[in-house]
């Protein structure tokens, strides 16, 4: 009999809750097709552009990465027995010079993905845009992340490893391996500083991208800043503001757990 009139009372709450949730699936319709297909995938890609723009031109320039903690390469775990061993020796000034130009590299190759993100960019539909304007915070980042991985590190390890060469980081760390490997009872250490540096980077560049996304949605200092953003993203704003102020999801879910 008890089950019988929890399952009852279950049963009526999600009844209840029904008309809830087709409200706001009406209202979420209702605001996006409040603008045009092509007003809303224009917003979105103003956004991305806009994120990538930014974010890159930063990461490209001096200390880039080498200065932003969110995104700064440090050695590869691999090498950071390295690194403390040549501090012990007194070698801090090699060490340092290892890791300022892994950085230096990731900072020169990082532009390449430019002409990457805008083609995918271009390639965004209204579904997409759609989605990712309800969609979690970093929902436009994680198009990008999906959408250009794959092209992105084909591009990235070839630029990489030239800038790897063209900045002396090559030569650094043969002679931070050499030096290592020489000392008595360690085993000697290698690593594919091409891979590592070429996936590092692409973290550093969504990251960043993140970073604007996130700006961009909450409006931080302005961050919509054309009418087209602001027209775009108060679609989001309203729908954030709606589920806030619906409580009755919570009291529901209690009440699920309070019967079980």
């Amino acid at each position: 009999m008890k089950k019988t009139m929890i399952a009852a009372v279950l049963t009526m709450s999600t009844l209840a809750y029904s008309p809830i949730i087709n409200a706001q699936t009406s209202k979420k319709n209702n605001l996006i097709n409040s603008l045009t297909q092509d007003k809303v995938a224009k917003g979105l890609k103003e956004a991305l552009d806009k994120g990538i723009a930014d974010q890159v031109s930063k990461l490209s320039q001096p200390d880039g990465f080498l200065k932003n903690e969110l995104v700064k390469i440090v050695m590869p775990e691999e090498f950071q027995k390295v690194d403390r061993a040549l501090r012990r020796i007194g070698m801090d000034k090699l060490a340092d010079q290892g890791l300022t130009l892994i950085n230096r590299a990731a900072e020169s190759a990082v532009k390449e993905a430019t002409p990457i993100f805008v083609e995918a960019v271009k390639n965004m539909t209204f579904t997409d845009a759609k989605d990712i304007l309800v969609g979690g915070k970093s929902a436009a980042t994680d198009y990008l992340k999906k959408s250009t991985s794959k092209s992105l590190y084909t591009k990235f390890s070839p630029v990489i490893n030239s800038s790897i060469a063209s900045v002396g980081a090559d030569v650094i760390w043969e002679k931070m391996t050499t030096t290592y490997n020489a000392l008595p009872l360690v085993s000697p250490v290698t690593t594919d500083l091409t891979d590592y540096i070429t996936n590092q980077t692409m973290d550093g560049v969504f990251k960043m991208i993140a970073v604007e996304e996130g700006n961009i949605r909450e409006n931080i200092t302005g961050s919509r800043d054309s009418k087209l953003l602001k027209e775009v993203f108060a679609i989001q704003d309203n729908l954030t503001n709606s589920t806030k102020k619906n409580t009755s999801s919570n009291s529901i879910e209690k009440l699920f757990k309070n019967k079980k």
